[in-house]
């Protein structure tokens, strides 16, 4: 992965422009609108160059997404300037027929995906005043210069789900898609792994838990005092590793925001500026809390966690109670997915049946995507068997114990039908989806207004797009 900051827009990462398809296939990749910021270079000159109804695409639209590229070393084919306009044309007519189609998009469902996009650029520069600095832009104006943009993605990727809504695909439509595959390129995969976990999180003392709240009023109190600043002391005592040396505790917030602790959101923006909370608990252990700044449902505060210290002997219970577990396992009267809903304390397992995912959601993991200590557990395991429970150190340094279920295993191969079926199926899916929306561009093309600058006309991708009958935009 490059590491280098994302440039602000308002499309994901252009797939990679090696075929002569309709260039929309993934919404993914969509290309809207970008968003101009006082950063990097910038084409001050703008012209149309297409129109696709009452829509307009503009050269800076297709500047930006080749730059981006280029920032992003993907690779830049020579014809990338017409791919790149095929894909945004395809887009705009997806967004004019969900408008003929009335397909609903609501504020809400907009707003939520601005919040998400903002909270990225935040975890990217670091903080929301960094991306105000660098954008040049308040938060506020930043999500209103967001709002047409994201709501286009939206109605566009609604409407390509309406045209492939109910495409399946047959275990002979598989086999003929992979046949006619070469096989010279076939992809070749490393060895993957299906890896399920029973966790048990130890719970501590009540006399560990009093200390952690006696630690956190003491904190309290010295912020208030003026005796101590609160960054540094979250740089020292807080046991968030996330946000401990990075940001000195701080955490940019959005009130709608998944993913957080209920409670912790809750006592957060129950906070006036500068204010502090008293200690409080949450699923990840005792906090207090620090108001920074608030901007109606957006706040920045700081945060110092303490985690109440388990002793040997809670994991020694913890231990023996999925030793138990592990017997019923083994003998068979007692599934894994049973044990996982009767016994785990990994709130993800709920939603994966006890299966670890990788970045991507996949359940078929690399060795290199596991932490060491998995990878120890699963040295001398056979695809089938359950590890001895073993202590170890979640992301966050919480204490726990866990049985690692090894359900499969792969050699590194070349990709064939057997091993690597359900990839297969997926790609042979996604080609079907692909076939019939670029039929019903084919199909719809005529009906939509569509006009191209002269130095995109010459273009091999716009001569689907260019036709001498298509009608004004308002016909259907």
């Amino acid at each position: 992965m490059v590491a280098t900051k994302p440039r602000i827009v308002h499309h994901h990462r252009l797939i990679k422009m090696n075929t002569k398809k309709v260039f929309i296939l993934s919404l993914t990749a969509c290309l809207l609108s970008t968003i101009a910021f006082a950063q990097g270079t910038r084409v001050v000159a703008d012209k149309i160059i297409a129109i696709v109804g009452d829509k307009v695409i503009l050269k800076s639209d297709i500047d930006n997404t080749i730059t981006d590229m280029q920032r992003q070393n993907v690779e830049v084919p020579a014809n990338a300037r017409c791919l790149s306009l095929e894909q945004a044309i395809g887009i705009k007519a997806l967004v004019m027929q969900a408008e003929r189609d009335s397909l609903p998009v609501s504020e809400e469902e907009v707003a939520a995906d601005i919040d998400n996009q903002i909270r990225y650029f935040i975890g990217a520069y670091g903080s929301k005043e960094k991306l105000e600095e660098i954008s040049g832009k308040s938060l506020y104006q930043l999500k209103e210069d967001f709002k047409d943009g994201f709501k286009e993605r939206k109605l566009a990727g609604d409407m390509r789900k309406k045209i492939v809504d109910g495409i399946h695909i047959t275990p002979n439509e598989v086999k003929a898609y992979f046949d006619k595959l070469p096989k010279d390129s076939l992809p070749f995969y490393e060895s993957e792994l299906e890896i399920g976990q029973i966790v048990q999180y130890p719970k501590a003392s009540r006399e560990a838990d009093e200390y952690c709240i006696e630690q956190l009023n003491g904190f309290k109190q010295q912020v208030e005092s003026g005796k101590k600043d609160f960054k540094k002391l979250a740089d020292i005592y807080s046991d968030d590793a996330a946000t401990q040396k990075q940001n000195n505790g701080q955490l940019d917030l959005n009130r709608s925001q998944k993913g957080f602790d209920a409670t912790f959101m809750g006592k957060a923006f129950a906070l006036k500026e500068g204010q502090i909370s008293s200690p409080f608990k949450s699923a990840f252990g005792y906090h207090i809390i620090q108001m920074v700044s608030r901007a109606g449902d957006d706040a920045s505060v700081r945060h110092i966690l303490k985690i109440p210290q388990v002793t040997q002997t809670e994991i020694s219970k913890a231990v023996e109670k999925l030793d138990s577990v592990r017997t019923k396992l083994i003998g068979g009267t007692m599934q894994f997915g049973e044990a996982v809903s009767k016994y785990s304390d990994d709130p993800n397992s709920k939603f994966t049946g006890g299966r670890n995912t990788n970045s991507e959601g996949s359940t078929y993991i690399t060795i290199d995507q596991l932490d060491k200590d998995m990878v120890l557990m699963l040295k001398d395991l056979k695809v089938g068997q359950f590890s001895k429970p073993k202590e170890f150190d979640d992301e966050r340094k919480k204490k726990g114990v866990r049985i690692v279920y090894l359900i499969s295993k792969t050699e590194p191969h070349r990709e064939n039908i057997k091993d690597d079926y359900n990839k297969i199926s997926q790609k042979a899916l996604e080609e079907k989806k692909n076939d019939a929306l670029e039929k019903w561009f084919n199909d719809k093309v005529g009906t939509y207004y569509i006009k191209v600058d002269d130095e995109y006309k010459n273009c091999e991708e716009m001569k689907k797009w260019i036709n001498p009958t298509t009608v004004a935009a308002g016909t259907n």
